[in-house]
Formats: structure tokens, sequence, C-alpha cells
């Protein structure tokens, strides 16, 4: 075989073993080509099948200044930039990366966590107004001992002995709720 010249003459005469045979002869190496562009072996092999498809329906001619292999593979190329104009317009991403398994399990997980802080919040909702408050300031709205105490009109000694009182109070009500919070 000439390189797939010859193949690709009978093609064009009404020889459809001709394009069987490029395809046998190419379809592989010319896969592992356009993947190198596209980074995807499945979106590689839809482009080659694209490539011969561009073969068999416009027929383009052959002019035999370069070997078939390589004018094949520069008919290729062009298919593989086409296809990533068009996909830089749209950013397409392959359906089997959106869905993954693990997303279910950060649902249930962040599901888990919203039960907790909810469960939390009662619970801080019982204790002493100002135990309630001092847990908010520091934990909720990230404040320190320094902030705090000078929004409640304390010394940061008062607010470090209310902090600790609270933390007692806070983990006393969640265990009579059977919950153990591991933040205390």
């Amino acid at each position: 075989m000439d390189n797939g010249a010859s193949s690709y003459r009978r093609f064009l005469s009404g020889e459809n073993e001709g394009m069987s045979e490029l395809i046998r002869e190419y379809k592989d190496g010319l896969t592992l080509y356009i993947n190198s562009f596209v980074n995807n072996i499945c979106i590689a092999e839809e482009l080659m099948e694209e490539t011969f498809v561009k073969l068999v329906v416009k027929k383009p001619k052959f002019s035999g200044r370069s070997t078939f292999k390589t004018w094949l593979y520069a008919i290729a190329r062009h298919v593989s930039y086409d296809y990533l104009k068009r996909s830089s317009r749209g950013q397409t991403i392959p359906i089997d990366e959106l869905y993954d398994i693990s997303d279910e399990e950060d649902i249930e997980h962040s599901y888990i966590r919203q039960e907790d802080k909810i469960i939390l919040h009662r619970v801080i909702q019982k204790l002493n107004p100002d135990y309630s408050q001092v847990l908010y300031l520091i934990y909720f709205e990230d404040f320190d001992n320094a902030e705090t105490a000078e929004i409640m009109k304390k010394s940061k000694r008062q607010i470090e002995n209310m902090l600790y009182r609270a933390k007692c109070a806070l983990k006393s009500e969640l265990e009579k709720e059977g919950f153990e919070y591991e933040g205390l």
C-alpha cells in the first residue's frame, strides 16, 4: 500500500472497500493524534470519525504533494481546531464529569451539618442570654475576645470566664439532647 493514496483513489472511483482499508489502517493513530489536541479519548474518537465522514461526504482531492498520511492528518488537525473553536464558545463539559458519586456524599454531609447547626442554634437560645451572646459573637461572627469585650461592655477577663462557662453550659445542654458537638 502506498500510504493510503491508492485506497483513497479506489474509494473515489466507487469501491467502498478502499475507505474501509483507510479506516482500518489509520483510525488508531489518528485518534491518538487528535487526542493530543482535545485531551479526551471519547471526543478524539468522535473527531476521528468526523474526519473520515468528511472524506466520504466531501471527497476532497488528494493532490499528491505530500504523503496521503500527512494529508489525512492535516484534515484531522483542522477538524480538531474547528471542534476546539466551537467548544471554547460554549465550554462543553462531559456528562460523566458533571455527576460524581462524591457529590452525593457532599450533599449528605452538607445536610447533616445543616441539621447540626439548627440543633446548635436552638440549644444556644436556651442558654443564659450573656452566654448566647458571647458564643454568637466569637464563634459565628468571628470576633476575638477583646472585640467581644468591647461590644458587651465587659473586661477581656470577664469574657474569657463567660466563654468558658458558656461552652460548659452548651456542652451540657447538647448532651441532654443526645448530641455531641466536636467543636467544644
